[in-house]
Formats: C-alpha cells, sequence, structure tokens
C-alpha cells in the first residue's frame, strides 16, 4: 500500500467521522429546537371575508379592524365581496390553501427555531388575506401580526400571473410561504448601514440567506434562495469564475450604483456582459456570493447568529478567509 493511498483513505475516514458528529449535533439541536413547541392557529380571514355579508360584516370589522381601510364605506367591502373576479380569487385560493395543517406545521416550525435564536421572540397572531395579486407586499410582518397574502402563492404557472415576468412568479408557490415569512424576518433582525459599496449589497443579503439556514433547515438551498435546483447547480460550478470576475474587476468595493440591478437585484439573470454566461446564469448572483462568505466567515469564527447579523460588512470581509468552490 502506497503512502499516497494510505494518507487519501485516512483523509477519506476523517472526513466521514466529521460528516457523523456534524449529522449528531444537528439532529440533537433539530430535537431541542422542536422541544419549545410553539403552537399556533393560522386566523383564515381570506376564507371569513368571502363569505361575510350586510349582516355579518360589523362583526368581522371589529374582529380585524386593522384588514378595512376607514377611508372606505361597508358598501365598497360588500361590493368587493361579489365582485366576479374577486369570487374567481378566493375560489383558487381555496383549491390551493383549503388544507393549511402544512403550512401551519412549517411556520411553527420557524417560529420554535426563531424563539431559540432570539429568546426576547413571541410568535404573533398569524393571518391569512388576498390581496389583488399585490407580489411586492406577499407578507407583512410586525410585532404582533404576521399577514400573508395567499392570492400569491398558486403556482408559478396560474393563469392570475400571465402578465407578470416568469423569473418573478418562479416562486409564486405554496411551498414558499414560509420561506418568505423567514425572509421578512432576517430583514427585521438584520443590521444593515447604508450600503455604499457592492460588498455591503452581497453581505447584507449573505446575512439572510445565513439566517434561514438556520431557521428553516427544512427547507432546501434552492428554495431558501429562491432557485430552482438547476440554478443552484450552475451557482455552485461557476462560483469560483464569478468571484474571479469580481476581484478582477475590482467591483466588491466599487461605488457604482449600478451594480446591484446587474448582481443583486431580482432578475432573469446576472448581467456579466459577457455573452456566453449571462444568458445561462441565474438572477442575483452577488447575493449568492454574499451568502458563502458569510457562511465561511461562521465557520471560521465562534460568533453567534445574533452578533452577526448585526456586525459590519466590513468587518466579516475582514475576518473571513474565503476560498470559492473550484
Amino acid at each position: 500500500m502506497s503512502f499516497k493511498f494510505y494518507m487519501r483513505n485516512l483523509l477519506l475516514i476523517l472526513l466521514l467521522i466529521v460528516v457523523i458528529v456534524s449529522c449528531k449535533k444537528d439532529t440533537k439541536l433539530e430535537k431541542e429546537i422542536a422541544q419549545i413547541n410553539i403552537d399556533i392557529e393560522v386566523e383564515r380571514f381570506d376564507q371569513l371575508f368571502a363569505k361575510t355579508d350586510a349582516n355579518g360584516l360589523p362583526e368581522l370589522k371589529k374582529a380585524y379592524p386593522f384588514m378595512f381601510s376607514e377611508k372606505f364605506k361597508d358598501s365598497f367591502w360588500l361590493a368587493k365581496v361579489t365582485d366576479t373576479l374577486q369570487q374567481m380569487l378566493f375560489g383558487e385560493v381555496d383549491k390551493t390553501f383549503r388544507g393549511f395543517n402544512e403550512t401551519e406545521a412549517e411556520i411553527e416550525s420557524l417560529f420554535n427555531h426563531i424563539k431559540y435564536y432570539f429568546e426576547a421572540f413571541n410568535p404573533p397572531r398569524v393571518i391569512t388575506t388576498t390581496s389583488d395579486v399585490d407580489y411586492r407586499n406577499k407578507i407583512i410582518v410586525t410585532d404582533t401580526i404576521v399577514i400573508i397574502a395567499l392570492d400569491n402563492y398558486l403556482g408559478s404557472n396560474h393563469d392570475f400571473y400571465a402578465n407578470i415576468p416568469k423569473f418573478i412568479t418562479a416562486n409564486f408557490e405554496k411551498e414558499q410561504v414560509v420561506v418568505d415569512l423567514a425572509t421578512e424576518y432576517a430583514k427585521k433582525y438584520s443590521f444593515q448601514t447604508q450600503n455604499k459599496t457592492l460588498l455591503d449589497e452581497m453581505i447584507y443579503f449573505g446575512k439572510q440567506l445565513y439566517f434561514k439556514d438556520l431557521v428553516i433547515p427544512f427547507k432546501t438551498e434552492a428554495q431558501r434562495i429562491g432557485y430552482s435546483q438547476e440554478e443552484l447547480d450552475w451557482a455552485h460550478a461557476n462560483e469560483s469564475d464569478i468571484w474571479r470576475y469580481f476581484v478582477e474587476r475590482e467591483l466588491l468595493f466599487s461605488t457604482d450604483s449600478k451594480l446591484p440591478s446587474r448582481f443583486i437585484n431580482p432578475a432573469p439573470f446576472t448581467k456579466f456582459y459577457l455573452e456566453d454566461i449571462d444568458a445561462d446564469s441565474p438572477g442575483r448572483l452577488g447575493q449568492y456570493i454574499g451568502w458563502k462568505i458569510v457562511r465561511a466567515y461562521m465557520d471560521q469564527n465562534d460568533v453567534p447568529l445574533k452578533k452577526m447579523l448585526i456586525t459590519s460588512a466590513e468587518d466579516i470581509f475582514n475576518n473571513t478567509k474565503f476560498k470559492p468552490k473550484k
């Protein structure tokens, strides 16, 4: 047996031991978190509103005053209930979310994880509604109430979304409700100075994605970042080239205001301005690299989640030896 063969097998054995120990730790942690056992009852305001009439509306307004703008009279709300398009919307939401137990269980698991990392967290009321497909405000989070507009989760190819770009509707899936909810909490807990450089933006979104690693581990990596598995595989395969592109063109510390639209913001693809790459790439690859930087920082430093979320992008980058996957 050659020395090289012996060393290779030894390294494989050591790697296997590390994986087994890590899996045992993860399993123990998840059991501990599950014991927090937060129990919620999602309030289906969407169903209550769809069934209301002139007799029931006053009671519904009394129970959910924050769901009714005072600038509209009762006649407006009653007309909305009977509107043909609204009834179609109610019907499609009911068809997709008639059984809500699975989504409710995922929300409870998310809340258990948040409670574990943030002891002061108190689970809010969770209320579902419809929003005429206001996809820019799919979920609203306050300290005491969460409002989820279910008409934004009917399936990416639903007819209601025909006039919305495909790269936006790609995540209009029932399975993404808890992911989007976790994103809103990530924003809530992450400290953000005024982002000046591309690196600031990358690490800010990297923090959010790392937050989701910990609070929704039951979702896949692709679901956490909002990629298809194929898009995530492309990012993994090209990670080293993406990083080299940023470094060689000195983009990390650039304050060019056009960079977020190229590398951070939702888009059908990332704008490298390289014909053979752009068409195949997913959007938001700056967020993806920021995720990898924050993961590296957390692997290399003994820092709790709560502290990392308020650490500056500069401190995170300066205390990280980030090596992209080749």
